[in-house]
């Protein structure tokens, strides 16, 4: 049970979302009966709260999800109360859907996570940021909502660091860049992203790590994170990753899969506030110099 002595007032669900807590599941407890004020059970989130209020809200036990554990293999390179960060392999979803019910990375981390406390009232792991199915590396996964909120709130605030390898077609004349062009939905095919003037604000960074004569391995660094962002980047700039089946080009070198791994991670952890680091290094078909991750 948490309990607040309100100062200033204002709308409940606002006052309710204290550490631990957003909004929207705040609103959700209020609205199921677990939240009272000066002693009486209020049911509207917008209930206006006076100075000195007592307000008294009681966190139910989190429920069985519906997703089924599945013992498969996962590296998992960090676990502690709070949070986990994993190695998604490449070509495993992550998160259930319709025609991917099971073999998902949610359905192996429901299986290999310790204490799993949950998030929004559900046992279940809570995914900080994406990877697309064909893209491999690491995996950031919050065990509780206080975990949760603050992870994406560093990632939302920028302050979170993710880099890549991407392995893409041509030669580069420059050895550094930065792509900065808003990204949205296709007009043309609706699955697609693209580079469109109504889209949402994006940059990439990268620089050359090595290049031949037809391909070139870039480090890349995500400033912001739209779906699809380094691929819809990397094709625009004429320098699709290679493998790509969605961005790619016809006469681009063959590869075996998608040449995009997210290699390394650096975030602030939610409870102690040490900056914490973490590295992954990708198959041996990128070619990274050895030496390189560090």
């Amino acid at each position: 049970m948490k309990m607040l002595q309100t100062n200033g007032g204002g709308r409940l669900d606002v006052v309710a979302s204290v550490e631990g807590l957003t909004r929207s599941r705040a609103a959700s407890l209020i609205r199921q009966g677990h939240v009272s004020v000066n002693g009486v059970v209020i049911l509207k989130p917008s209930h206006q709260t006076r100075p000195g209020d007592t307000v008294e809200i009681t966190l139910p036990e989190a429920a069985d999800t519906a997703v089924r554990a599945e013992e498969m293999p996962l590296q998992i390179l960090y676990q502690d109360e709070d949070m986990a960060v994993v190695v998604k392999p490449c070509g495993m979803v992550v998160h259930p859907a319709n025609g991917n019910e099971s073999g998902t990375l949610v359905n192996a981390l429901l299986y290999h996570l310790d204490g799993l406390s949950g998030i929004g009232g559900e046992k279940r792991p809570g995914i900080v940021h994406r990877l697309d199915k064909d893209t491999s590396g690491l995996l950031l996964v919050a065990k509780n909502d206080k975990a949760h909120l603050s992870l994406s709130r560093q990632l939302a605030d920028r302050k979170m660091d993710k880099h890549y390898f991407a392995v893409v077609a041509g030669t580069m004349r420059e050895t550094q860049g930065l792509a900065d062009a808003p990204i949205g939905r296709s007009l043309k095919d609706r699955k697609k992203m693209a580079v469109i003037a109504y889209g949402r604000s994006a940059q990439t960074a990268w620089s050359v790590v090595t290049q031949s004569q037809d391909r070139a391995l870039l480090d890349i660094k995500l400033i912001t994170g739209r779906t699809h962002q380094i691929r819809v980047h990397m094709a625009h700039l004429h320098h699709p990753v290679l493998g790509d089946p969605l961005y790619g080009v016809k006469g681009m070198p063959k590869a075996a899969r998608l040449m995009l791994h997210a290699y390394a991670l650096q975030c602030v952890h939610p409870s102690t506030g040490e900056s914490m680091r973490f590295v992954s290094p990708p198959e041996e078909s990128f070619r990274v110099p050895p030496g390189y991750i560090k």
